[in-house]
């Protein structure tokens, strides 16, 4: 399959087409994400908006190839997705550092595994710590790190294997109000400076709202739909309190449960 251009002229870089999902055989069968298409933009922020248990991550594992959809098929630039993918990077919402590994080994852990000599995969790390904030952290290993480092380590970790992709799977859901908002500032600026094309998946409508160039909602119960998407039209830097912004937040609202 051949990368397709939408109608701006800007090229699809996901495309999955027809895609369900479902655990179990026999009576124990059961479906998670009815059929399904959704295309993603190259350098697009899509933001994925669902409760929990509403196939969010397992929709976002079978883009980065670590699961199979059941039917349909998935394509990353025109290529069928059979497996990881190296374009595909993917940050989870749990911190999944290693934890005998400093700040500096955790992100320079990826190009090493490629063979990247040291000098050069430590300027690339000592970039991407610095673009995150964590210049002075090099040496600092996770237990000493706040809620917030750890997880801005995982985001440069995998800014440092040089993807084309980034999924972030509710990366900021177990961090307190202040930091999280912090941290939503934070991955715009990096998204704004490092192009990627990006995908967010939340539950919280204020983050969705704040952060996507679109809004991709799905329904809150098994097996889940896509309900309905939102271009938001809305000029960056975002305003919670700004009257288009609210406006938007209290459409969505009215089609979900999910929280403000």
């Amino acid at each position: 399959m051949e990368n397709r251009i939408g109608n701006d002229g800007i090229k699809n870089v996901i495309e999955c087409k027809g895609i369900s999902k479902y655990f179990g055989e026999g009576a124990n069968k059961k479906e998670v994400l009815s059929t399904m298409d959704l295309s993603v933009k190259e350098n697009e922020f899509v933001v994925i908006l669902g409760p929990g248990q509403s196939g969010k991550s397992t929709l976002f594992r079978m883009i980065a190839g670590l699961e199979k959809p059941s039917t349909g098929h998935i394509y990353v630039n025109g290529k069928e997705v059979t497996g990881p993918n190296p374009v595909i990077g993917y940050v989870f919402q749990r911190y999944t550092l290693f934890p005998w590994k400093t700040v500096m080994e955790n992100v320079e852990m990826g190009p090493k595994l490629k063979g990247v000599g040291k000098k050069e995969r430590r300027e690339k790390a000592q970039y991407f710590i610095n673009l995150v904030g964590l210049n002075g952290f090099e040496d600092a290993y996770p237990h000493q790190l706040s809620g917030g480092m750890k997880q801005r380590v995982g985001i440069a970790r995998a800014y440092a294997n040089d993807p084309e992709i980034m999924l972030l799977d509710e990366p900021f859901g177990q961090l307190d109000a202040q930091t999280r908002i912090l941290m939503e500032q934070e991955i715009l600026r990096i998204w704004e400076k490092e192009k990627r094309t990006v995908c967010f998946v939340t539950n919280n409508i204020d983050e969705a709202i704040f952060l996507g160039d679109r809004i991709v909602m799905l329904e809150g119960k098994l097996p889940s739909k896509m309900k309905k998407i939102y271009n938001v039209d809305l000029p960056r830097p975002r305003d919670f309190t700004d009257l288009a912004f609210l406006e938007l937040r209290e459409e969505i609202t009215g089609e979900t449960e999910l929280a403000l």
